[in-house]
């Protein structure tokens, strides 16, 4: 398939025919190129072009040359000390990879040789725009970054949980992250992309639209590290023992199915918990509840690449899997927490060139400068070339080298000889046999700064995304293009980024058009490639049609009082616990409360720091007494109608009508209410909670 290069694929002319600049009133005017400022590199050199890498050909690998793509990302990769300039908050855990069969067809990798063989690993989640003190449940992409300890040294697979990037040259990440971070005067908002900085790149970089659906989406609030995906994002090659190619995508399924919560919630939780995840993963893995992924793999030829009009080298774009359906190769299994959080959690270090012998590099230009970048970061962030001495770092297989000194070495050669070649014999050699070898693809072509017209089309599949959810998926992506774009002050921001809705779906762009309070529709951005409208919609890129169809490793809260029945409470722990879920108990005050029969029942969490958004379900075990004077607390009323709400599954017990009541929830309301009295309605409630929600609730509540 010919790739025809196109020098306004980079987005040039839509980038600099908008320059804007600000006058004395505030006001934002358009300023032509002629007049704006010179880009130089520091050394004061003009640039050329900032939004493309230095290659060979449109579509070749990256040179080392690039001086001012060097200096761009060394500048970027310096900025911060001493936590991650992006993916700060992260938490981590370690376990192993179970290979299923050998993959020697596609691959020499050592892991993928044998059958039932284990290989240590350690998993880093992360959010990504956040520093390290900023809360767990910022609507942002989680970095699922994953170090694999083989036998023939450390493979990285540094993903995200979401398949596509916002761009795809990494000479442009300096300038997203500068964006999406905290603006430079005024040093907020943290944590959030909900500012005008951001939204003016996004609205003036027309490749991150497929991107953008997917962090509006609620894949971008994840109930749990536990219950969500994990991508290598880009395309990489398997390669043989023939030195034969396949392309490869990776994708991590999570055993438990796909959760996330809605925004709302997601708020009130960074409110009375902004460690819920960690916690969450700590819990799981402390009482045995060990999260669990399949590692699957899309393997498609060169024809096959060729045969789509997108491009397969581009991050922004993903292959369908009704298309190319993935094929399950293993499975990753947490199953212990690090001793010490810093040293490990904090000191490890992700690199994507970090692969082993059988898997390669393809040509994908933002996954070119992150292989570039990635070593300088760790220079800078751990402080010495050494980081690969800290335990956390260091390969579990037999290493040796002839690198020494530097800070803080714990490892030099012994002995005489320090170098190879050596005559004396002694040391290590390389092995052409058993060493990597990168795969021999024949490139040609000019030095260029350009992308190929295969990158160009940036509606297609954002449109494919959006159509592909179901309705509540598709609210929930206009409510949340509403209140990012309600934060941002500059109206033709705001106007720009609907017009790129135009492109992605008509009704979008009107819904968040008419919640904006714009007068009129403004035309259709200018689209390099027209947006196709034939593409089938995909059901694995929903959550709801991927959730679990068990409720094994989800939280139930029930709320009790003074005179709870305890057999009853007792009969819906011992259901709740044989569904492989978990109970804990909400209670007026933290030590609990007198049952009944005068029994005790021990409390958990007190009302005020229990609320219902720490659960995926809740009860109401209460007398009639106790619920009356549970109407008078706040906290009690929110309990009931945030879960209410949220389209969470709540059962009652007749004790409990005073209650719902107050908190304006009619006990008749819709089916995922429940009444408790009767025992033999508790397998119902538990039936009920396998879908986690509601959804039919939700344009009755209106949140």
């Amino acid at each position: 398939m010919a790739r025809t290069p196109s020098r306004s694929q980079g987005n040039r002319a839509t980038i600099h025919d908008q320059k804007l600049e600000r006058g004395k009133g505030g006001e934002l005017h358009q300023i032509a190129e002629g007049d704006s400022p010179v880009l130089t590199t520091a050394q004061g050199g003009p640039v050329s072009d900032d939004q493309n890498t230095l290659k060979i050909g449109p579509r070749g690998p990256a040179l080392i040359e690039d001086f001012p793509f060097r200096e761009k990302i060394f500048h970027f990769d310096h900025e911060r000390i001493p936590e991650r300039v992006v993916h700060a908050r992260g938490y981590g855990a370690h376990g192993y990879f179970e290979t299923y069969e050998s993959l020697a067809k596609y691959t020499r990798a050592d892991i993928f040789q044998r059958a039932g063989e284990k290989t240590p690993a350690f998993v880093r989640f992360s959010t990504v725009a956040g520093s390290k003190g900023s809360f767990d449940l910022a609507r942002d992409v989680r970095g699922f970054a994953v170090k694999l300890y083989t036998r023939e040294g450390n493979w990285d697979i540094v993903g995200n949980n979401i398949p596509v990037f916002f761009i795809q040259d990494a000479i442009r990440f300096p300038d997203l992250v500068h964006a999406v971070k905290e603006e430079p005067d005024r040093a907020f908002p943290q944590a959030q992309s909900a500012h005008d900085n951001f939204w003016d790149f996004i609205s003036l970089t027309p490749e991150s639209m497929h991107m953008i659906m997917w962090i509006m989406s609620d894949r971008a609030i994840p109930r749990s590290f536990r219950f969500m995906e994990g991508f290598g994002v880009h395309t990489f090659r398997f390669v043989n023992a023939k030195d034969e190619s396949t392309f490869v995508k990776f994708h991590w399924k999570p055993k438990s199915g796909l959760q996330s919560v809605v925004w709302n919630e997601a708020v009130k939780i960074n409110g009375a918990d902004p460690d819920f995840h960690r916690r969450d993963l700590w819990q799981a893995i402390q009482s045995g509840d060990f999260p669990e992924w399949e590692l699957r793999v899309q393997l498609f030829d060169q024809d096959f690449a060729d045969s789509f009009d997108f491009d397969v080298l581009d991050a922004t774009k993903i292959i369908p899997e009704e298309i190319l359906e993935p094929i399950p190769v293993g499975r990753l299994v947490l199953d212990r927490m690090p001793d010490n959080f810093f040293a490990e959690t904090e000191q490890v270090a992700f690199m994507t060139q970090n692969v082993p012998p059988g898997v390669d590099f393809s040509n994908d230009p933002l996954l070119q400068g992150r292989n570039f970048s990635y070593l300088d970061t760790q220079l800078k962030r751990l402080g010495s070339p050494n980081f690969t001495h800290i335990p956390i770092n260091a390969p579990k297989c037999p290493f040796q080298n002839f690198q020494q000194d530097g800070h803080m070495a714990m490892r030099n050669p012994v002995g005489r000889v320090n170098y190879e070649p050596n005559s004396f014999g002694e040391g290590p050699r390389e092995s052409p046999k058993r060493g990597f070898r990168s795969f021999a693809e024949a490139e040609e072509g000019q030095k260029v700064r350009l992308r190929a017209e295969s990158f160009a089309d940036h509606y297609s599949q954002a449109r494919l995304f959006f159509n592909s959810q179901t309705p509540p998926e598709q609210r929930h992506i206009a409510m949340a293009l509403t209140f990012e774009l309600s934060k941002v002050e500059t109206p033709v921001i705001r106007e720009r980024m609907v017009s790129h809705l135009l492109n992605i779906d008509e009704g979008l762009a009107e819904t968040v058009a008419e919640k904006l309070g714009l007068g009129e529709l403004p035309e259709p951005a200018d689209a390099a490639v027209a947006p196709r409208d034939d593409l089938e919609p995909s059901p694995a890129l929903s959550i709801i049609e991927n959730g679990p169809d068990r409720f094994a490793g989800r939280k139930v809260g029930v709320l009790v009082s003074p005179g709870a029945d305890a057999a009853l409470l007792k009969k819906l722990q011992t259901a709740i616990e044989k569904e492989g879920a978990v109970m804990e108990v909400v209670a007026p005050k933290v030590g609990g409360v007198e049952a009944a029969d005068g029994s005790w029942i021990e409390g958990r969490h007190m009302i005020d720091g229990g609320p219902s958004v720490l659960f995926d379900a809740v009860a109401l075990v209460l007398s009639e007494e106790g619920a009356e004077r549970l109407t008078g607390e706040a906290a009690a009323r929110d309990f009931v109608a945030d879960a209410f709400a949220h389209c969470k599954f709540i059962a009652f017990t007749s004790g409990a009508l005073p209650l719902l009541q107050k908190a304006g929830v009619d006990p008749e309301a819709d089916e995922g209410l429940i009444a408790l009295d009767d025992p033999r309605t508790i397998p119902g409630f538990i039936e009920s909670c396998r879908k986690l929600r509601l959804w039919s609730r939700e344009m009755a509540v209106k949140l």
